[in-house]
């Protein structure tokens, strides 16, 4: 990270603009890059949404364990990378993140327990049902403050029009399907791969090398596919005045009676 990710933010020495974009990706992960246009603290590490092999790919034999850590890690950058600045008491953060952890968990097990009846290649997929089905249970119910009260939706210059729940259900589905795509990849390439050189006699001959291999290939998807699939969206999204909600529109048309398109953040 460099001297971009120092308490002093972004530096200013020899500041050239090849030199400011270089800086703003490391720049955007230490803060919270999800709601940039409000001021915050440097992000700790295990809140970024940057790193998801080490927490995202649990491999030891304690499924109940690894599950609730990795869900618990998901709701820390679901919650961390958030639209809106609304604040949340500690009681409806303890009942989002009770909620997104357990319902998550509950779904992934249940969707792995059917690989036991399941043909080894189709087997090797039911954990990527798992993943997403506990995207789509984990953001909504960590964002469901969003849901509930809207997000701040603004011109195109930024001035702040209201809250809208609409926009919030637009934002959250938009980061349901990155995070699938996400996984995508890396739980779709390597069972094929994996599946034909167990049958191979490489794998059979030296059979310490599966872990590594998997993990191997899972990362090496990783480092395209979560690029890829958060520039799906962009992350100063919008939608017509139309689709707002009849109080908000009244709210705009107010302010500005010919504006058709408001934006806003939509969140990692």
């Amino acid at each position: 990270m460099g001297p971009w990710c120092g308490r002093g933010g972004l530096s200013r020495t020899n500041s050239t603009s090849h030199m400011s974009w270089r800086a703003l990706g490391p720049f955007a992960s230490c803060f919270p890059s999800a709601r940039a246009e409000l001021p915050g603290p440097r992000l700790s590490l295990l809140r970024r949404a940057l790193p998801p092999l080490p927490t995202g790919r649990p491999l030891l034999p304690a499924v109940l364990f690894w599950q609730w850590v990795n869900q618990s890690f998901n709701a820390i950058v679901n919650y961390t990378n958030r639209s809106g600045d609304a604040p949340i008491t500690v009681g409806q953060l303890g009942t989002a993140y009770i909620s997104a952890t357990t319902g998550a968990v509950v779904t992934a097990l249940g969707l792995k327990s059917l690989t036991k009846h399941l043909p080894s290649i189709i087997g090797r997929y039911v954990p990527f049902a798992a993943v997403a089905a506990a995207n789509c249970i984990n953001i909504p119910l960590m964002r469901q403050r969003e849901l509930k009260f809207g997000i701040p939706v603004t011109d195109k210059d930024g001035n702040r029009l209201g809250e809208s729940r609409a926009a919030a259900q637009q934002a959250i589905a938009q980061v349901v399907v990155s995070r699938i795509g996400m996984a995508a990849p890396a739980m779709a390439i390597p069972p094929v791969i994996m599946n034909a050189l167990e049958k191979r006699a490489f794998l059979k001959r030296y059979p310490w090398l599966n872990a590594p291999l998997q993990v191997g290939l899972v990362g090496f998807c990783l480092v395209f596919a979560t690029p890829l699939c958060c520039a799906l969206f962009p992350q100063k999204s919008s939608m017509r005045v139309s689709r707002l909600e009849p109080e908000v529109q009244a709210l705009v048309r107010e302010k500005n009676p010919h504006m058709e398109i408001v934006y806003f953040n939509k969140g990692l």
